[in-house]
């Protein structure tokens, strides 16, 4: 019994060590894993704090280039201001000089341009702006002497601000003969932005008085307010938007707050001619291809090319792309609506307005091309070519029916304008486009086509092989009308738009009514605006 008692004893020992040893080895193991996740969390800490710094590091170097930036406009700014007295000293000796060759020559009959200095030296502002409206048919010379007129006033800002008050931003006259005044106060307006610039930071910098300042702030909000009583920015008229924009960027009071309204501004009225430089003056160059988006999305692929151009995008949105889409578009709505007419005299009806629509489609493209010089890209012959051959098809019919070649329907006067159903904004008789300037302007050399700024319907469709980049739909034979270039399809760009609407976008002018390929209803033809 006591062997067995001795034999049973190193065993029990040898299981009580084992237990021991495990214990031991779960102790060890839970170290281990305590010590690997605190490390893992050390760690943690320790690269956050290292993106924490670096974050800190380039906050710090970005305001201290912010602060050389102050600082240096600061100094540009005191070095401008010997500069702006000697400016002002030199317009108070011309002053002086003017009025005194004006007293000589009171009883002479004054040319345009000495009449648009008496006034300002005289400070005038009510004679200025009412010779300003009697000379519309002389434009061009307005737009070359107002600036050299306006320097020769002792406080150009106020004086421009007392001319436009009794027009903007509310019209005050007890009779609004003629009605339309928007024109002369972009204008003034534009004619203003030279004569303000600094003489070192330029135009980004007007030379304008804290009085004048806050006096143009309050004209800009009572437009606001204003803006809400006549029901919203789809009931304002195109020349009072043009003016409230050009009276922002004139007098620099961009306000960061009112980029929204800005933006929804130059969308609406994108068909102007002057948006697109509006568009970079107001500070909406990071919304620029938003804005763009947008009108390639309304089937506005004209609007679209003349923004792109303006801010350098032409990569991103490929003109010769929008163009085709544009052409393709309206050929399709043409066809469309051919295909659903009936015969007899509304056949006939149709058919004029569908070779008017047509020819007004050719006219905006070729200009958008000569405008933006792509002849290389987009090369002219087959447009100029089409246009040839409709208005050979236009006179033959008309010898042949014995009508008139000037009017394509009976009783029904040449170039009426006409709204369309829908209510939207219609563009004055002379809105269009005009030649290129240092600052945006209102009126052409020449007659123009533009189009009518109204909301185009939308046409569901998916587009076919070979035109995924803005969703063209034509087949080849609707493609081979215009005989445009062919080439390989090229790379679908990063972003992906749909099939623009079938309408008839900005150049062109010509709306034509339909929500699809299966309307059967025919198309509202609105006739050209000429400028």
């Amino acid at each position: 019994m006591a062997s067995e008692a001795v034999s049973a004893t190193p065993a029990s020992l040898v299981q009580q060590s084992f237990a021991e040893l495990d214990k031991q080895r779960e102790l060890i193991t839970c170290c281990t894993q305590l010590w690997k996740e605190l490390s893992d969390h050390f760690s943690t800490l320790e690269r956050g704090l290292e993106k924490k710094s670096e974050a800190l590091r380039s906050k710090r170097q970005s305001l201290d280039a912010s602060s050389r930036r102050t600082l240096s406009v600061l100094r540009r700014r005191e070095l401008t201001i010997d500069a702006s007295v000697e400016v002002a000293l030199s317009k108070l000796d011309a002053v002086k000089a003017i009025q005194v060759v004006s007293s000589a020559a009171e009883g002479d009959e004054l040319d345009l341009t000495s009449k648009l200095r008496s006034f300002c030296t005289k400070v005038d502002f009510h004679g200025f702006f009412d010779l300003v409206v009697a000379k519309r048919k002389e434009v061009e010379l307005l737009r070359s002497e107002l600036p050299v007129a306006l320097t020769d006033c002792i406080d150009p800002g106020k004086f421009v601000i007392d001319a436009l008050s009794g027009i903007f931003p509310v019209d005050r006259r007890p009779v609004k003969s003629p009605n339309d005044l928007g024109w002369a106060c972009v204008l003034v307006l534009e004619s203003l932005v030279p004569i303000l610039a600094d003489p070192e930071l330029g135009p980004a910098r007007p030379l304008v008085t804290r009085t004048i300042r806050e006096r143009a702030q309050d004209m800009a909000k009572e437009w606001k307010e204003s803006l809400e009583l006549r029901g919203g920015i789809e009931n304002v008229k195109p020349p009072d938007a043009h003016t409230f924009l050009q009276h922002v960027v004139t007098f620099g009071i961009v306000e960061k707050d009112d980029k929204e309204l800005y933006r929804r501004l130059v969308v609406t009225f994108a068909w102007r001619r002057q948006m697109p430089k509006l568009a970079i003056s107001l500070g909406l160059e990071d919304k620029i291809e938003d804005i763009i988006e947008e009108l390639i999305n309304n089937g506005h692929q004209l609007d679209a090319i003349s923004f792109a151009h303006e801010a350098g995008l032409q990569e991103k949105f490929p003109p010769v792309q929008l163009l085709k889409s544009f052409l393709e578009d309206s050929k399709i709505a043409t066809s469309t609506a051919e295909d659903s007419n009936n015969s007899g005299q509304t056949a006939h009806l149709l058919q004029n307005t569908t070779s008017r629509k047509e020819q007004s489609v050719i006219r905006a493209a070729i200009k958008c091309i000569q405008e933006h010089k792509l002849e290389a890209e987009f090369p002219m012959e087959s447009l100029q070519k089409r246009l040839e051959h409709l208005e050979k098809a236009k006179v033959e019919k008309k010898k042949t029916s014995g009508g008139s070649p000037t009017n394509d329907r009976p009783n029904s006067p040449a170039n009426k304008r006409t709204r369309a159903n829908n209510g939207g904004p219609m563009p004055p008789a002379k809105a269009g486009r005009l030649t290129n300037n240092a600052y945006v302007s209102s009126f052409p050399a020449h007659h123009t086509f533009v189009r009518s700024p109204l909301v185009h319907t939308t046409c569901p469709g998916t587009s076919p092989p070979g035109h995924g980049v803005y969703g063209s739909r034509s087949p080849p034979a609707i493609r081979d009308a215009y005989g445009y270039p062919t080439e390989a399809t090229p790379a679908p760009l990063a972003a992906s738009y749909p099939s623009p609407p079938m309408s008839y976008p900005p150049y062109g002018n010509y709306n034509n009514g339909m929500g699809g390929y299966h309307n059967v209803l025919a198309p509202v033809y609105q006739p050209a605006y000429y400028r």
